[in-house]
């Protein structure tokens, strides 16, 4: 994410110089990619956000306020910065905002009348920009300037394009067309979630992007100011379905909380009121069905020992409040006690361990002590590791070799948020992933010159939300069979997991794994004549030293006799690459090296 730091000193007048806030980024907060000075006297840094810190510094104003915390500096709240417009009622209804879909967990519209679309001011586009954004008209950019700003994406529709000046957040029934922004067209499925005026037009993949129904141009005149929360899984799903990487995607599958909005939708209006003074502003619609649950604020209890034991070090009372102070938490404190109420924006401190990694992170892990932490453990027997053992050493003793594959798969039951594209669910069976990995094996089954490929998996599935089954699975030519490991170990003899010995730790220790590479692989053959007293160990270690690394399997002694005093050897080298499939040239190219070196060990290729 790009970071303007003359944007940044709106809110910390007394940042540091440009420079130095290299290190305070990389040793307090995230990696810094780049930093780069713009000829008007800016300096854009590059930032890459952790996913845990995504939901609150995609934006200046977090970014902001974190700087201010570490460099102990006053911030400049933005709530104080802004013009708040006055409401106005025209003596009807306002906006109506119906949510039909629990995917949407909250929504704040409103009308705004006698707005002038036009060019923006200067600092508006000089801001944009700085980060990468192309100015479109003063509406626009004021939903982009709040987004930037303080990280909540908002929209903006043409009142007179809604049809019955009414707004409904609901999921589709059955797959439709939409014309997006920009012009692209793409097809939405059941389930989608989307913003629908009364008549029952499509206005907007919610959370996505917006379309070309209700979209704001040079004639427009009353707006609907849209600032709402989405839930993170459904709008990651729609978004990465149809290939739309946006700006607003990316904040909300990293989550929000709704309490954002509210903030947002007063940063809006603000910033369409200095852009079109003579602006009229209707009453917000607020539609918040679960606002008490997202109100309650957590509580954390926490202590200096507690701290200092798990972080292994000696910060004092006071430098830990200092803490609290600094970052703008409420707490309490009763001597080396400390009740944190949690801000409700931070959706990343749930319990203590996160406070703990706030303290370090603040004060800096330069401070802690190299030692490991005294945090007592000890461990627990159970009998699902017994199991496993028992199950293993059935399966290896009848000639089955353990692979292990992937636990995150592209469809199943059990959903992930976050997740990489086509890793979106936990597996539900090992059978999918061990056939796959069966098939891989019987093809590289000529390397290990095997003619039968017999295969097994031990691990964890989850056919549903809140269920973990250990499950084994194995595989040969008869096909893949599965059941769960207590029915497979039922009648084999397990040891008891009360013995008061454990096994060794090397036993508990699964195999060195190498991967297969998925690319084929090409066989090399290569006889001679050698004297009859030559040594095999000789030969190999000649040809092994100029073969190359390519060589996967081999040299392999193929055909050997005597005649006349001579011996005949004949090897097999099998090549391979795990990027590639190799070329004829590059193999013959190592062939040319082993021909050359035992041609000039005398001896005589055949």
């Amino acid at each position: 994410m790009k970071i303007s730091y003359n944007w940044l000193k709106w809110y910390v007048p007394e940042l540091p110089p440009a420079e130095k806030l290299w290190d305070v980024f990389t040793f307090h907060l995230c990696e810094v990619e780049s930093m780069d000075k713009t000829e008007d006297g800016d300096t854009i840094f590059d930032i890459n956000i952790l996913p845990n810190r995504a939901h609150d510094l995609l934006s200046h104003q977090g970014v902001a306020q974190e700087l201010s915390a570490l460099c102990d500096i006053p911030f400049n709240s933005p709530v104080e910065m802004y013009k708040i417009p006055p409401s106005t009622s025209r003596g009807q209804a306002p906006l109506t905002v119906s949510i039909e879909s629990d995917k949407c967990r909250r929504y704040m519209g409103r009308i705004v009348r006698n707005v002038k679309v036009g060019p923006s001011p200067d600092w508006v586009v000089k801001h944009l920009e700085s980060i990468g954004q192309k100015s479109i008209n003063n509406v626009v950019d004021a939903t982009n300037i709040v987004l930037f700003d303080c990280g909540q994406p908002t929209h903006v529709f043409d009142v007179k394009k809604v049809g019955g000046e009414r707004l409904e957040v609901r999921e589709i029934q059955n797959s439709q067309k939409i014309q997006l922004l920009g012009g692209e067209e793409k097809e939405l499925q059941a389930g989608d979630l989307v913003i629908a005026d009364g008549e029952g037009n499509t206005l907007a993949i919610a959370g996505v992007k917006g379309g070309t129904k209700a979209e704001v141009d040079e004639n427009t005149t009353d707006i609907i100011l849209e600032v709402a929360n989405f839930d993170p899984t459904s709008t990651r799903k729609t978004g990465r379905r149809l290939s739309l990487f946006t700006d607003a995607l990316k904040r909300f599958e990293n989550d929000l909380s709704p309490i954002h909005t509210e903030y947002a939708m007063r940063e809006l209006s603000a910033t369409i009121l200095e852009m079109c003074p003579d602006a009229v502003f209707e009453e917000i619609v607020d539609v918040f069905p679960d606002s008490d649950v997202w109100n309650t604020s957590n509580k954390i209890g926490i202590s200096v020992a507690d701290i200092n034991n798990n972080l292994g070090a000696t910060f004092s009372a006071d430098e830990i409040e200092s803490v609290w102070k600094r970052m703008k938490f409420d707490y309490t404190r009763d001597g080396e006690d400390f009740v944190i109420t949690v801000p409700l924006l931070r959706l990343d401190l749930i319990g203590r361990h996160d406070l703990i990694e706030e303290v370090g992170r603040v004060l800096g892990y330069d401070r802690v002590a190299p030692q490991l932490p005294n945090i007592p453990f000890t461990p627990k027997i159970n009998d699902t590791m017994y199991r496993v053992l028992a199950a293993r050493k059935k399966l290896v003793e009848d000639g089955y070799r353990e692979v292990m594959t992937y636990s995150l798969v592209k469809k199943g039951p059990v959903e992930i948020s976050r997740a990489p594209k086509g890793k979106e669910a936990m597996r539900s069976n090992l059978s999918d992933g061990l056939k796959v990995a069966y098939e891989q094996n019987r093809l590289n089954a000529p390397l290990l010159e095997q003619s039968e490929v017999k295969i097994f998996e031990i691990g964890d599935v989850y056919p549903r939300e809140g269920e973990e089954v250990t499950h084994v699975a194995w595989a040969d030519k008869k096909g893949v069979q599965e059941m769960t490991l207590e029915e497979f170990t039922k009648d084999i003899e397990i040891d008891s997991p009360y013995d008061a010995a454990l096994p060794l730790a090397s036993s508990l220790l699964p195999p060195a794994f190498s991967p297969w590479s998925s690319f084929p692989f090409t066989y090399r053959a290569i006889s001679m004549w050698a004297p009859a007293e030559v040594e095999s160990e000789k030969v190999l270690a000649i040809i092994k030293d100029n073969a190359g690394e390519l060589v996967v399997t081999g040299p392999t002694l193929i055909d050997s006799f005597s005649k006349d005093g001579r011996t005949s050897l004949a090897y097999r080298l099998v090549f391979q690459a795990m990027d590639r499939t190799l070329t004829d040239e590059e193999v013959t190219v190592a062939m040319e090296r082993v021909t050359q070196a035992l041609v000039s060990q005398g001896f005589e290729i055949r």
